[in-house]
């Protein structure tokens, strides 16, 4: 039997016995203890799973991808003339030329507007009272302020002009005679061509006759239908026979005949002024 213990553990030859001086390497210091999280897990300080991970950050799947170009912007040519025609010229110089070509235009277009399709027109007398005012203190006028109103120039280019309706007219010679007044007038047309027009009193006031049936006038308010007969006259195939609302006032064709159809501007269709006397007919 061997005289040394099999249960005694193995000696470490590396390991000095009590007494003697240690040769072999020192054994490296312990590692500090890692902070942790306060879930028991060490802190390290670096993002550990996915969602810690920043998109855009150095770490981001787009870290070592370098940041898009601009897309290329298609070079557009201007289909303005004008700008086609003044490219070439200083910027200053461009934009005054827009200026005014923009100011020509609105200018024509206003022009345009006004000789083909609207125009204003003011009423300077009583013979339209009360449906039109005239401004005080002229003879007749009730009103502060004149009535302005609006034509429709292009309408009877499209159809013919129709009985009742205030039609804006250029005067005949004979108006300028009689009437002692020219440029525009403005009247209620009364006889379209062919038809035969008079006046006959009843109780001293006139009642309008077309073709021998009384003209319904309601518009016409007592005390402002006319003191006279007159006619029958027969209106000319290319004339129509104009009255005033203000009977007792107003020069018209029982003065001076038919206006010619050449002669009618248009129909009155709007009152724009002033704001109290807005309105549409």
């Amino acid at each position: 039997m061997s005289g040394v213990d099999e249960r005694e553990t193995p000696r470490d030859p590396e390991r000095p016995l009590e007494g003697e001086p240690f040769t072999g390497n020192p054994l490296p210091p312990a590692p500090e203890q890692a902070p942790t999280d306060g879930s028991g897990r060490v802190d390290s300080g670096w993002p550990t799973t996915p969602a810690e991970i920043p998109l855009d950050g150095p770490l981001g799947p787009q870290a070592d991808e370098p940041p898009p170009r601009p897309a290329p912007q298609a070079h557009r040519h201007s289909r303005n003339p004008v700008d086609r025609l003044t490219r070439r010229l200083p910027d200053p110089l461009r934009v005054i030329v827009d200026w005014a070509v923009t100011i020509i235009g609105a200018v024509a277009i206003v022009l345009l507007v006004k000789a083909y399709v609207v125009n204003p027109y003011r009423i300077p007398s009583s013979s339209m009272e009360p449906t039109l005012h005239c401004a005080q203190p002229a003879s007749g006028c009730e009103a502060r302020f004149s009535d302005r109103v609006l034509a429709n120039r292009f309408i009877y280019h499209l159809r013919d002009p129709r009985r009742g309706e205030i039609v804006v007219f250029d005067t005949p010679d004979a108006a300028r005679v009689k009437c002692g007044a020219g440029g525009t007038f403005v009247k209620r047309l009364i006889g379209l061509p062919g038809e035969t027009v008079e006046v006959r009193l009843r109780r001293g006031e006139g009642y309008v006759f077309v073709n021998g049936r009384e003209l319904d006038e309601s518009y016409i308010e007592p005390g402002r239908r006319s003191t006279e007969e007159f006619g029958p006259v027969k209106v000319p195939a290319n004339g129509y026979f104009m009255m005033g609302d203000n009977r007792s006032q107003s020069c018209d064709s029982r003065e001076w005949g038919s206006v010619p159809r050449d002669n009618l501007i248009g129909k009155v269709f709007a009152t724009y002024w002033p704001p109290n006397r807005i309105s549409l007919r």
